[in-house]
């Protein structure tokens, strides 16, 4: 796909328009440091302002505000279909931005942000309030409204996944949303926007803006929008919630990513364990929030375990460098070359700390490939081992009993998700309970499905999406009393 073929404009009240700012931003393939473009739109404040009168031009004057639940979902459904007919031009467009291979993209990201448009739609005509006995001669009820004008601001790791969950919800419930990709990975949100139009949204529901972290605080302290969504690192998330208070008190959520622990007990199958806590971590190369990037191993197996998940990190390993475009490529590069000095320094910390088992090394001399890494036994104060890292490094530590399994995993100030594979039931509905964390899989990993809500506690963020409770967090509810 050549440069000029290339969607790089801003996709406002249903059309492509160019950006009143010089500024552009560069996209660059990870798989081999190769231009893509030097030319995707940067939305400035003017850009944001004409989304945002957009938006609510929809929702106030425009035919949105009073469509039915039911044209909400027949508007979902067609562009679930759209999508399904253009994923081979979207996955190819996600990939050579971010390095992600098409088979993974192909796989699981399009289908599920297919199935979720689809999930959702299947709300849209069944949100219902609550009725409460008469007292007193009053009849009391509640109902959820939508709030109005909502954006979210993605990372680039999975942007389809987080546009089909902040984005899917807010239309459900009858919102507007204008959607900020990551600067990383803006194509195939850019040409994907004009399949809104073709499902028959419109002009104003659905929006999209391109730009780094100065777009991003243009939504956040927008006083005309009532929701953001990010999904981003704790600092990100911080800032946005400073910016969304300061302006007008807006609704905020909230998932910064996390330090995910993966409880092994001896009882566990043996072979289900290692692949899912080698194979299944390394996944997008170790770059997703959910990634069970700790590893607690119980000791009487811990030897045999740990030399065969090193076996399984030094398979995958000897795969690396392949053309993530190829179908049959499993393993990509990191996004880019900030990403990949950034997890290198972690690993130049985590030799000052901890045995390093394997990896730690570039791998090859082209593209940002990293060995698959292991560490073992890191201090507690080991930046490597507190830190969420967003690479293939995983750290390794040993208990001896449940009591300390639970603490182990607890002493994180992070709280998205955790693992617990044992076969004992009993245990692992103790254990997956007393895991400080807004997820926990037992004999899996963390994969979000569109029925159960996903969000993290403490530092990793507030709110919840997907599920009922996603699309609660795109309404209000109000209580009428009638006497």
């Amino acid at each position: 796909m050549s440069a000029s073929q290339l969607e790089t404009r801003l996709f406002i009240n249903n059309e492509y328009v160019k950006s009143s700012s010089q500024e552009t931003l560069t996209v660059r393939n990870p798989f081999d440091d190769s231009i893509i473009s030097t030319e995707v739109q940067v939305a400035g404040p003017k850009e944001i302002d004409a989304a945002v009168t957009a938006a609510h031009e929809a929702l106030s004057r425009g035919p949105w505000g009073s469509f039915t639940g039911a044209e909400r979902a027949a508007c979902m459904l067609k562009f679930a279909d759209l999508v399904e007919q253009h994923s081979e031009e979207l996955a190819l467009l996600e990939t050579i931005a971010m390095g992600k291979p098409v088979s993974l993209i192909l796989g699981f990201d399009l289908p599920h942000m297919i199935g979720c448009y689809r999930y959702y739609a299947g709300w849209a005509d069944k949100i219902e309030g609550e009725s409460f006995a008469s007292e007193g001669g009053v009849h009391k009820f509640t109902t959820h409204q939508p709030l109005g004008v909502c954006a979210g601001i993605a990372s680039w790791n999975a942007t389809f996944l987080y546009a089909a969950w902040k984005i899917a919800p807010a239309l459900a419930a009858g919102n507007a949303f204008i959607f900020k990709a990551s600067e990383k990975s803006p194509l195939a949100m850019l040409s994907m926007a004009r399949l809104y139009k073709e499902a028959g949204f419109p002009p104003g529901v659905v929006q999209f803006v391109s730009g780094g972290g100065e777009t991003g605080s243009l939504l956040s302290s927008h006083a005309r929008i009532a929701k953001i969504s990010i999904t981003g690192s704790i600092n990100a998330g911080i800032k946005v919630q400073e910016q969304a208070t300061r302006s007008n008190l807006k609704k905020v959520v909230l998932e910064l990513g996390g330090k995910s622990p993966a409880i092994v007990f001896s009882d566990a199958d043996f072979a289900l364990a290692v692949g899912n806590t080698s194979h299944g971590f390394l996944v997008n190369s170790g770059q997703i929030c959910a990634a069970a990037s700790r590893l607690y191993v119980q000791e009487d197996i811990a030897p045999r375990f740990i030399e065969a998940v090193k076996g399984e990190f030094e398979k995958a390993s000897s795969t690396l460098g392949a053309d993530p475009r190829d179908k049959t490529t499993v393993l990509g590069p990191l996004a880019d070359k900030k990403q990949f000095d950034s997890v290198l320094k972690f690993i130049d910390d985590g030799k000052k700390s901890a045995k390093l088992l394997t990896g730690g090394k570039r791998k090859g001399e082209t593209g940002y490939f990293l060995e698959p890494t292991i560490f073992l036994d890191p201090s507690d104060d080991s930046r490597a081992y507190k830190e969420e890292i967003f690479g293939p490094v995983l750290v390794i530590k040993t208990f001896k009993t449940e009591e300390d399994a639970i603490k182990l995993a607890n002493n994180s100030g992070y709280g998205l998700a955790g693992s617990v594979y044992t076969r004992d039931l009993d245990r692992a509905l103790r254990v997956s309970s007393a895991v400080d964390s807004g997820s926990v899989s037992v004999n899996g990993p963390t994969i979000p499905a569109y029925q159960t809500p996903f969000g993290g506690f403490k530092q990793s963020g507030i709110g919840k999406e997907l599920g009922k409770y996603g699309l609660l967090e795109y309404m209000r509810t109000k209580s009428v009393h009638i006497k």
